[in-house]
């Protein structure tokens, strides 16, 4: 293995050497296509969540729940061109960590770049297991654990093999999940009014948006219950800044995906759900019962509908775990290369991999899965409770590092500022408040008030021990000098 040149604690982001040289970022190797990167940006908001839970949204808010996707989308949107705005002026592996890391300190960067890692490694181990429930019914001989293990094992062989084949295998994982979504909804809006050839639905057009006790059957109230539930299917969509520092051109790759984050959404989540909304009434007990997308096909008479989501929602695990493993490698890559996490993190081989980031970050992932069928309900609720408020905490430190990071670009290098937020800072602003209301929401909800309270905790604690190292750091520099002075007298 090659040791990459490792950033000391005044090493910034953006600095010779590191995510601004060209063709790499950090030792890592330019090995994603734009065709890679493209298909990463569309498929990373479209997360196994949309197509499993969104039938208990639905059951919630009822047709409102279209205003709490919608809420979500565009604080997602406004957090994405946020994040695009620093990741094409400074493309890095560490991405917000390492801008929260120069912006509002070293504690900052720690702190966000541990959380997240923890928040993807026990994402692992649940979409391992939901993944492996799916293949034990196909395959009943083979137990859960072991399909679990399977998965685990193909996809970390395909992350240590180059970056370009985490890539090709996200290209087609995501593929097959964008041409699903864009076939339902074509399919759904024919059948929606009455232009599909043979379909069962009657097509009611949008009759159902309101013939079931109003658009806001359990009250205007509804939308809030409805973004607890529905938000955290949108984290995922930040992995394009990450792995831009791995393509061939990372400020257009960025560019890309940051303009098109309306549209993936607009399409994916709110066109999808409005189909369902539209084929069927929201208090339909099949959408409970089968699933909200596989109840719409089988309402328009779609063959086997329940098997075919099977394969689509196989299909987004495996995605979710592939980029779920790439995103805590290169996390924990960045982390060790900052200085904060083991020296042997920042190593790579000679095709460019992470390997030690990988192993790590899978090992923690086994042991999260083993926590799962071991103690399902004790230690493993823990661990999802205590990083279920993570993806708010993230795009909260994204928006105050902005606020700060536009005038460290303006100052050093104002030509790279070629993706600006949108009527900064007052939109930044805007979304710090959503975002911080989410929050305090989440605390009058039984299940929300446990997540955002253990998720405090475990950040208190990440928090404390990055401040107890920054003193350390200091106070043994400060100790170096004496000694040096000392030595010269």
């Amino acid at each position: 293995m090659t040791q990459t040149t490792l950033a000391g604690p005044g090493h910034q982001p953006g600095e010779p050497g590191r995510a601004d040289k060209p063709g790499s970022s950090d030792g890592l190797q330019a090995g994603l296509k734009n065709r890679h990167l493209s298909m990463i940006a569309i498929g990373g908001v479209i997360g196994a969540g949309l197509f499993v839970g969104s039938g208990a949204g639905i059951a919630a808010a009822g047709p409102a729940i279209l205003l709490s996707y919608a809420l979500v989308g565009l604080m997602v949107v406004f957090v994405m061109r946020m994040l695009g705005e620093m990741a094409a002026a400074r493309p890095s592996s560490g991405s917000f960590s390492a801008y929260a890391d120069r912006a509002l300190g070293r504690w900052a960067g720690f702190s966000i770049g541990w959380l997240y890692w923890f928040f993807w490694v026990v994402v692992l181990a649940v979409e391992a297991t939901a993944g492996a429930k799916i293949l034990e019914g196909w395959v009943p001989g083979v137990p859960q654990w072991a399909w679990a293990l399977i998965v685990m094992v193909v996809l970390t062989a395909t992350n240590l093999v180059s970056v370009s084949s985490y890539g090709e295998f996200e290209f087609w994982f995501a593929g097959i999940k964008v041409v699903a979504i864009a076939a339902f909804v074509v399919v759904g809006l024919l059948a929606v009014f009455g232009l599909l050839p043979g379909s069962d639905n009657p097509g009611s057009g949008l009759a159902h948006l309101t013939d079931s006790g109003g658009f806001f059957p359990h009250g205007p109230g509804a939308i809030l219950t409805g973004v607890l539930m529905v938000v955290f299917s949108f984290m995922g969509s930040e992995i394009v800044t990450l792995a831009a520092g791995e393509s061939e051109n990372p400020q257009r790759a960025v560019q890309k995906a940051t303009n098109s984050v309306i549209w993936r959404i607009a399409v994916f989540y709110l066109g999808s759900i409005f189909i369902v909304l539209t084929l069927l009434r929201w208090n339909d007990a099949s959408i409970l019962k089968d699933g909200s997308y596989v109840a719409a096909l089988n309402s328009i008479g779609i063959p086997h509908a329940g098997q075919v989501m099977d394969v689509i929602v196989l299909t987004a695990v495996l995605s979710c775990l592939n980029s779920g493993l790439y995103t805590a490698s290169r996390m924990a890559f960045s982390l060790g290369e900052r200085g904060d996490a083991p020296k042997a993190f920042a190593r790579t081989n000679k095709r460019g991999v992470p390997r030690a980031a990988i192993l790590s970050s899978v090992v923690f992932g086994f042991v999260a899965v083993f926590f799962n069928y071991q103690w399902p309900d004790t230690v493993f609720q823990f661990l999802l409770n205590s990083s279920g408020a993570v993806a708010l905490f993230v795009w909260l430190v994204i928006c105050f590092t902005q606020l700060r990071m536009r005038g460290i670009i303006l100052r050093e290098s104002p030509e790279k500022l070629v993706v600006r937020m949108w009527l900064f800072p007052y939109l930044t602003w805007a979304t710090i408040a959503m975002i911080s209301f989410v929050l305090v929401y989440m605390l009058t909800d039984d299940s929300g008030r446990e997540q955002v309270l253990l998720s405090l905790l475990v950040a208190a604690i990440v928090v404390a021990i990055s401040l107890v190292r920054d003193v350390r750091q200091r106070r043994a520099g400060a100790a170096a000098v004496t000694a040096d002075a000392s030595t010269d007298a």
